[in-house]
């Protein structure tokens, strides 16, 4: 019986298509691995599996994407950064879906993560029972990583403690794994197509720096913002669509309005406008995916509450909410880029734009 969920794994949410390239699948795979390179690149970046077309789901640098496929097959661990916002989980959750067939085998870094939530803890029930047994032993994403030969992903690594961080060094180093309490049977080694895939966000530099140590055993990737608003209204679309599906919110998306959206998300965060106005950038993250955050709660007014048609007063609220999260200086630099950016588009523009400018007074 089929099921619903609000975000199934990539390995389900794709299956056909992991299945469609796997059946289609002629070239050279890593050991362990269920697509080849070649086959892994297509399913991120698109193209043809037999009759069926696999479409993009990262959009961003292609060559970057070759890099990270090329690093897993080796034997360092890779390492994404970038701002937040920027797909980096989305871009390692595909990697370990093409590769392994799973994404779920993640560590969340945060200040509370222990070593024991990286690598085993205890069923202490079990073990006051029956004493130290591979029984009583609870792996961790790592330890579990180690024996299936699959990767381990290890999300914002620099909210991690640096200690706690640095419990990675002698397993990348030498791919294994000790149990003290297990004695001789506590010694695990790891099998073929084992790997780590770490993402931290530049914003939590010097949070907790990660060691040279631990930086030595893992090649770095730079995930950089879209840097074409064509193409960041596209991603925007396209992701409030499929959220819209998933909330079975049956409304039409704006398409005018999914641009000044992008527009106002890409001159904020690069600090200029299209007409070569300087404009202050705000502390807060103007991220792509913060962007389809407003744009889908807009559309969810809209269906809950309006008429099915995006309300402007309500996408320039959602948007003060979240330019303003983090500083409160940030709403006069957004009061003026409305007075210059988007008065001079509304002038020259009309429509839509108009419409924007006319929101405002609602900024205060």
């Amino acid at each position: 019986m089929e099921q619903n969920f609000i975000k199934p794994p990539v390995e389900v949410r794709y299956a056909d298509q992991l299945r469609a390239l796997e059946e289609n699948d002629t070239g050279r795979k890593p050991e362990n691995w269920r697509l080849s390179p070649k086959a892994v690149r297509t399913f991120i970046l698109g193209g043809k599996a037999g009759d069926m077309d696999i479409p993009r789901k990262f959009y961003g640098n292609d060559a970057l994407v070759e890099r990270c496929i090329i690093t897993l097959a080796g034997s360092r661990g890779l390492m994404l950064v970038g701002e937040p916002g920027t797909a980096k989980t989305m871009l390692s959750e595909l990697l370990s879906a093409a590769c392994c067939g799973v994404s779920t085998n993640t560590v969340q870094g945060t200040a509370g993560t222990t070593e024991d939530m990286i690598k085993y803890s205890w069923n202490y029930a079990l073990l006051l029972s029956k004493g130290p047994c591979r029984e009583a032993l609870v792996p961790s994403p790592l330890l579990i990583g180690m024996e299936k030969g699959v990767f381990a992903r290890f999300e914002e690594i620099t909210r991690t403690p640096a200690e706690i961080q640095d419990s990675l060094i002698s397993v990348m180093s030498d791919q294994i794994l000790n149990i003290p309490e297990l004695g001789d049977e506590g010694l695990v080694l790891a099998k073929p197509g084992f790997n780590i895939i770490g993402t931290a966000n530049t914003r939590d530099k010097g949070v907790n720096e990660m060691s040279g140590a631990l930086k030595r055993r893992f090649n770095f990737e730079t995930v950089e913002p879209i840097a074409d608003v064509r193409l960041e209204k596209e991603i925007i679309i396209r992701e409030a669509e499929n959220m819209a599906k998933a909330g079975h919110i049956d409304c039409p998306v704006d398409t005018d309005v999914a641009e000044l959206l992008a527009v106002t998300y890409h001159e904020l965060r690069e600090g200029k406008t299209a007409e070569g106005t300087i404009v202050e950038k705000p502390a807060a993250v103007m991220s792509t995916a913060e962007a389809v955050s407003v744009f889908y709660q807009t559309i969810s007014h809209s269906w809950y509450y309006g008429d099915g048609r995006a309300d402007l007063r309500v996408l320039t609220q959602n948007l003060l909410g979240a330019v303003c999260k983090e500083n409160k200086d940030d709403l006069e630099k957004l009061k003026a880029y409305f007075r210059t950016s988007v008065n001079e588009k509304a002038k020259r523009n009309g429509g839509a734009w108009k419409a924007y400018s006319e929101t405002a007074a609602l900024l205060r």
